[in-house]
């Protein structure tokens, strides 16, 4: 009989105690693997709960500081930033996206100035700022692919010049990686990275995600810029050409239903992999937690670590702040 069946062979060895499975663990969560999705609109001293996903909030700036004050006392190293404007400020070009003392360039550098350490991370898309809710120019019913990018490459440079230590284009426009890159390096700043969303499915997981921003597409749908969520080589693709464009960081999302996905992309990239656990996602646990059907901690301590199963090395979370507590006990 060989040694390496049962009755010699009981894996059950290494499950018998707490400290045994953590001793052999295979991956393992850390306040550093997190990104905190922050959401920030105008006015003063205001907080609103964004009712599609229980406590978590949109704030005015001056509460916003607040918050990241709280987050860098946990230890979490970044904040992903994204704006909520008025509908009087949204046009086809997205225009207000450029103003530099737009709400999200003034975030930045007030988060910069009283938190210099903390990473910067801002969302580069026209869809907040355009007044059809789509991440490129409309003309005739068509979002166009290249006066969209040459329009973003310049949002991410407003952003560099504001203090974003990472920009990160999400619309899925072709291209868009290289002119970004080639714009940031032409405005004198090589040292300001990119995370590129290279695989952003066409999802339905992002439903409260667009009532915190209300930047619902006004008409169609994003099948013809998004990914299709039956394509994983595409995926492959997209974050091969990003690299090659000059993404420091490739992102996959939405995170819980396309693990495969973010397993395939880091097997050929050279380069850190981040996934967004969507606000889609966020919102089915709290409401199964909320109705009794799962324990909430257990659910989204188990989600995270299957993210770092698959590949991941960054997680975009709206479950940052709870599971760093947790993982600080």
């Amino acid at each position: 009989m060989s040694y390496s069946e049962f009755p010699y062979s009981r894996p059950r060895r290494l499950r018998r105690s707490g400290n045994v499975r953590r001793m052999v663990a295979e991956n393992h969560l850390s306040v550093n693997d997190f990104i905190v999705p922050l959401f920030v609109m105008e006015g003063k001293n205001e907080k609103v709960e964004i009712p599609s996903m229980p406590d978590y909030y949109r704030y005015t700036l001056d509460l916003l500081i607040k918050e990241v004050e709280e987050i860098q006392q946990l230890g979490i190293p970044a904040v992903l930033l994204f704006a909520k404007v008025p509908d009087e400020k949204k046009d086809n070009e997205g225009s207000e996206a450029l103003d530099p003392n737009g709400l999200m360039q003034k975030s930045v550098r007030t988060i910069k100035e009283q938190f210099p350490d903390m990473v910067v991370m801002t969302d580069v898309a026209m869809d907040p700022y355009s007044s059809y809710g789509h991440d490129g120019v409309v003309e005739e019913g068509e979002i166009l692919n290249d006066e969209s990018v040459d329009i973003l490459a310049k949002i991410a440079v407003s952003h560099a010049e504001a203090g974003a230590d990472f920009v990160a284009p999400s619309d899925m426009m072709d291209g868009r990686i290289l002119m970004t890159r080639e714009a940031l390096e032409e405005a004198g700043f090589p040292n300001t990275g990119i995370m590129a969303y290279s695989a952003k499915y066409a999802s339905s997981y992002y439903g409260p995600f667009r009532d915190a921003l209300d930047s619902a597409p006004g008409f169609g749908d994003k099948k013809t810029y998004q990914m299709d969520p039956a394509n994983v080589t595409e995926a492959v693709k997209e974050a091969i050409t990003d690299e090659q464009e000059g993404a420091d960081i490739i992102m996959v999302k939405p995170g819980i239903p396309y693990l495969d996905v973010i397993r395939a992309v880091k097997e050929v990239v050279n380069v850190p992999v981040s996934v967004y656990n969507v606000s889609g996602e966020y919102a089915m646990i709290k409401a199964a937690a909320e109705k009794g059907w799962i324990n909430e901690e257990e659910a989204m301590m188990e989600a995270l670590i299957g993210f770092k199963r698959a590949g991941a090395d960054l997680i975009a979370t709206y479950f940052a702040k709870d599971a760093a507590r947790l993982l600080l006990k």
